[in-house]
């Protein structure tokens, strides 16, 4: 999706802005699944990161979003929470030069074609140190229609994640949506996957 459409959303009210965490990512912490240091990638306007930060998590942010890194610097700022929010490109991650003992994808992957999928995939390979693990939400096939974006199958995340990486587990969820969204998906929020995949040693 390209920069100007994701920078129109966020002028009038994006589906996924709901101005707190996802609730999948507070139950990934109360099962101690999220650890250490926290990349999240395609943080959007922050609220995962910001909830993380103040769960005593180091967290870095990025998006390539402009207005999106704005307003989760400001957010930061109001709330004292000292969070690095990066303006950056998700298919570029390896020039972050750090690497994290977690990163967190809330409805990114699912934005990628086929090829960029191996590009964004090899650069979480590049963050995550070996013994880390990515947590991956997105839309899931099991979601009817066509509105929002591409739907992904369990075999699709497997296939990816093939090489460098164990798929630990693929469990059926929702995204949360903002009220002005909701009518547009299933009732409680568009199905969902999330996934945890533990990154192996090379």
């Amino acid at each position: 999706m390209e920069r100007q459409l994701f920078e129109k959303m966020y002028a009038d009210q994006a589906p996924w802005d709901i101005g707190r965490p996802q609730q999948a990512v507070i139950d990934l912490a109360g099962g101690g699944m999220i650890r250490g240091s926290v990349l999240d990638v395609g943080c959007g306007t922050g609220d995962n990161a910001l909830w993380l930060a103040a769960q005593g998590h180091e967290t870095w942010g990025l998006d390539y979003v402009p207005v999106a890194i704005e307003r989760a610097q400001r957010k930061a700022a109001e709330r004292k929470l000292d969070v690095h929010f990066e303006l950056g490109n998700a298919l570029e991650l390896a020039t972050l030069g750090r690497q994290f003992d977690t990163a967190l994808d809330c409805g990114l992957f699912h934005t990628f074609s086929d090829d960029e999928r191996p590009t964004f995939v090899r650069g979480l390979a590049a963050v995550v140190r070996p013994g880390g693990r990515v947590h991956i939400l997105c839309f899931s096939d099991q979601e009817p229609g066509s509105e929002g974006p591409r739907r992904v199958t369990q075999q699709e995340i497997r296939y990816a994640f093939a090489h460098a990486w164990r798929v630990e587990r693929i469990v059926p969820t929702r995204f949360e949506v903002a009220a002005s969204a909701a009518a547009m998906f299933s009732p409680g929020g568009p199905k969902a996957w999330l996934a945890t995949i533990e990154r192996t040693a090379n």
